[in-house]
């Protein structure tokens, strides 16, 4: 790999080491926004610490090459643009939530929970609309930090 920067082996192995734990932390406070502490922010800063960290420690051409698959062919930070779209895509689904219940009668975001029965290894299983207001919430944080990160990266 060609994107290893001045830090020492100890910055890339603990990198390397803390960011799968960071993101897996990030999910499970997402999925149990809805029942406990946690949800989209939350989750969403983690992520974006996450993408920090790699940043910061490999650079701009790994995270853009070797973990999201673009181009790098000129210095830009190309990822900035699937990062407005995923901030646009978070707004998108978090207003959602928030209408469909208006569509049925119910005021403005109006939760609703759903119990899934007879599911192999959970056996039963809460669906509440509020994940997908934490989904929303969580994809435009992620989206606006990421943004940030992106432009102040190319400066």
């Amino acid at each position: 790999m060609g994107y290893e920067r001045h830090t020492t082996v100890i910055a890339r192995t603990v990198v390397r080491v803390t960011v799968p734990i960071i993101l897996l932390t990030a999910v499970a406070l997402l999925l149990q926004g809805h029942n406990q502490p946690g949800g989209g922010f939350i989750g969403a800063v983690l992520t974006a610490t996450a993408f920090v960290l790699v940043y910061v420690v490999f650079g701009q051409a790994y995270l853009q090459s070797d973990l999201l698959g673009l181009d790098t062919a000129d210095d830009t930070h190309r990822a900035v643009e699937y990062y407005r779209w995923l901030f646009t895509a978070g707004l998108v689904v978090a207003l959602a939530s928030g209408l469909v219940p208006l569509a049925f009668g119910f005021p403005f975001l109006t939760q609703a929970v759903a119990m899934l029965e007879g599911l192999p290894l959970y056996g039963h299983m809460e669906v509440a609309s509020a994940f997908a207001f934490d989904l929303g919430v969580y994809f435009t944080v992620v989206g606006g930090l990421l943004t940030v990160l992106g432009e102040v990266g190319t400066e």
